[in-house]
């Protein structure tokens, strides 16, 4: 069994409308351990041989066995199995990783072969080229034959049964190409099957065996008696079997694509950036948004919460339409004995009158526009307005009319700015009232500040500083959620008996439920925060758009890379994951800097205009999931298209 065994094997390819015939029928055996070099002019076919040989591209016609498996028709994987396994490659223009150090390049074929001990293996093949000293120089930091030595390296770390050698001095001085030769033929000394592409008749020379192309066809094939040294070439029954196991992922690959995508990021540091800027932009607009979005809906929350809980708010006045019933307030009246009335209905834990206006405070230098609040000493319960420090009036002050108040922070800040209003005499529209507590802040929504407020008894508000008859709403306590609608069905029918309305009229009064308020105003701001959170994901996906662009460029720009990837054994599942990993590192980085500036964002929105925000974990995971998925959803076609290029077409790419 021959180790290499071509029949009437032609290549063809597609030039415009026409066909070009590279090889018109190749048949030839080379054995193991031969030294082989292959001849002839440009365009000869000398070249699309070794490609074939070598798995880069395949037969149009014929057959190609190799340890006597037919290997034309592999598939793209096995084919780079074999490549990392069984071959080794010496290219004319040594095709070394720029941005790669000499010691990485030589382990490349070892990490997609899943090998032990990439370290030492790779720096034994470089001390065997002598040049263990320059392990750690770049490519450009080495001469033209040391990069071909690098090259050398590379191609035996695997310990290939074969090495292709395309043109190895064609880009070396002189003196480094004999020195580049007798290595070569040292390898072979060992057992190596050698086949080497040249025109250089002096090259061909070192060879036991010449084979000369002419048209794409074998003109001559000459085997020439050189003396060897070292041992013998193993026969073809040394020969194992042709290993097409696949080597699984292992920890090495993934290092060495996160690598790979951290060079290329350093390398274009401009494009990447503004690759990432789209990213940044879009997953900080995310944060922000939602901060904004669930600041509102923590604002709403607190300000229902602060009105108490299963609450009905009874104001006079219709709210239907069509010129019936005016305004609220223009026909039904509500009175103290409704207060009364109202609390003796079953499930109802207690209710309140109060009534509302503005008025002038002032004290010593200071004076205030403010919204006067009258009511009873239930308030503070029942709305959530226990003073933190001092006390409410109580039953017996507001029966006397006290003059005595309550008030919220903004008219502390205002009227007290640097001393302790409680027991302190302020004036309300003219008239004395001592400050006997200070109300819990309830924050602002909107242009309403809730702590922009004076509570005063009802009954003084009335007589002494409103002037009022009547109560402009009363409020019921349920005793519970589930009680709320039946308490609202009982004080319809009790309102509408007390004010002696037939059936075929409309209520003059309004029932509305807070607790139904709330769920309104809930749903409406979770609607808000999701509109926003989509307006910003737009951005994300914009940045993903800009990713995509960037990594086709990426991938038009590297293709060489690529198919010197896939010729030291990188099979498809390699090339993609490695470009994945670098459109999901640019998207990461991207997302990392967009929570950070997402969340400077919302602090500068709560300090400086005074929104409320909040700012969720779950919405910094969110970001930051979707910004990776981003990265992988919009790289996966550039990645995909790489992963699709065949060998010898990336590393004919101009």
């Amino acid at each position: 069994m021959a180790l290499i065994d071509l029949e009437g094997v032609t290549r063809s390819y597609r030039v415009g409308r026409g066909e070009l015939k590279a090889l018109k029928g190749i048949t030839l055996t080379i054995e193991a351990g031969e030294f082989v070099a292959i001849m002839g002019p440009s365009g000869s076919g000398k070249s699309t041989l070794l490609q074939i040989l070598g798995l880069l591209d395949r037969p149009t016609t014929g057959s190609y066995r190799l340890l006597g498996r037919d290997v034309s028709r592999l598939r793209d994987d096995e084919g780079a199995i074999l490549r990392s396994k069984t071959i080794g490659f010496v290219f004319q223009l040594f095709n070394l990783l720029s941005r790669t150090s000499a010691l990485d390049n030589v382990a490349l074929p070892l990490i997609y072969a899943g090998a032990p001990d990439r370290a030492r293996r790779s720096r034994e093949a470089l001390a065997q080229m002598g040049l263990e000293e320059w392990r750690e120089h770049r490519p450009n930091e080495l001469s033209g034959g040391q990069q071909q030595r690098v090259a050398i390296a590379r191609s035996l770390v695997n310990r290939p049964r074969i090495i292709f050698a395309d043109e190895p001095t064609g880009n070396v001085a002189s003196d480094q190409a004999e020195e580049i030769l007798s290595r070569l033929k040292l390898l072979n000394d060992t057992g190596i099957t050698l086949i080497l592409v040249t025109h250089d008749q002096d090259v061909a020379a070192h060879a036991r065996r010449i084979i000369k192309l002419k048209d794409g066809l074998v003109v001559s094939d000459e085997r020439r008696s050189v003396a060897k040294v070292g041992p013998s070439a193993p026969g073809p029954g040394a020969e194992e079997k042709l290993d097409l196991t696949r080597p699984r992922l292992s920890l090495a690959e993934f290092a060495e694509y996160g690598a790979s995508a951290m060079r290329a990021m350093a390398t274009n540091k401009l494009r990447s950036a503004l690759s990432m800027l789209g990213i940044m932009i879009g997953v900080g607009a995310v944060i922000a948004m939602l901060a904004v979005g669930r600041g509102a809906q923590r604002a709403v929350e607190a300000r229902i919460k602060s009105l108490g809980s299963n609450l009905v708010m009874l104001i006079p006045g219709s709210t239907s339409i069509g010129g019936v019933h005016g305004g609220a307030g223009s026909r039904s009246r509500l009175r103290a004995v409704d207060v009364k009335a109202i609390s003796d209905i079953h499930h109802v834990l207690r209710a309140e009158g109060n009534v509302r206006g503005s008025g002038q405070v002032v004290y010593e230098d200071n004076n205030w526009s403010t919204s006067v609040y009258g009511a009873s000493p239930l308030y503070a319960e029942m709305h959530a307005a226990q003073p933190y420090y001092g006390r409410f009036f109580t039953e017996d002050e507001d029966l006397r009319m006290a003059r005595v108040a309550l008030i919220g922070d903004t008219v502390v800040g205002n009227l007290f700015p640097d001393e302790n209003p409680v027991g302190k005499i302020m004036k309300i529209n003219q008239i004395d009232f001592k400050v006997i507590g200070l109300l819990p802040v309830k924050g602002s929504q909107g242009f309403n500040d809730q702590d922009d407020v004076v509570v005063i008894p009802l009954h003084t508000a009335m007589k002494r500083v409103l002037g009022r008859v009547y109560m402009d709403s009363i409020y019921v306590e349920a005793d519970s959620g589930d009680s709320v609608p039946a308490v609202i069905s009982d004080i319809e029918r009790l309102m509408r008996r007390r004010h002696h309305l037939p059936d075929f009229k409309d209520d003059d009064f309004n029932l509305r439920n807070m607790s139904e308020i709330q769920a309104a105003l809930s749903g409406t701001t979770e609607t808000f925060t999701l509109l926003l959170g989509i307006v910003a994901a737009i951005s994300l996906l914009v940045g993903g758009i800009g990713i995509m662009n960037i990594m086709l460029v990426s991938v038009t720009e590297r293709t060489r890379e690529i198919g010197l990837r896939k010729a030291v054994g990188a099979a498809r599942r390699a090339i993609l994951t490695q470009f994945l990993m670098e459109a999901a590192a640019l998207s990461t980085a991207g997302g990392i800097i967009g929570i950070l500036l997402g969340i400077a964002v919302s602090v500068g929105l709560s300090s400086l205009a005074g929104w409320a925000v909040v700012v969720t974990p779950s919405s910094v995971a969110l970001a930051f999931a979707f910004s990776a998925c981003v990265g992988v959803v919009f790289g996966f076609w550039p990645a995909r298209r790489a992963s699709l290029l065949s060998p010898i077409e990336a590393l004919r790419y101009e």
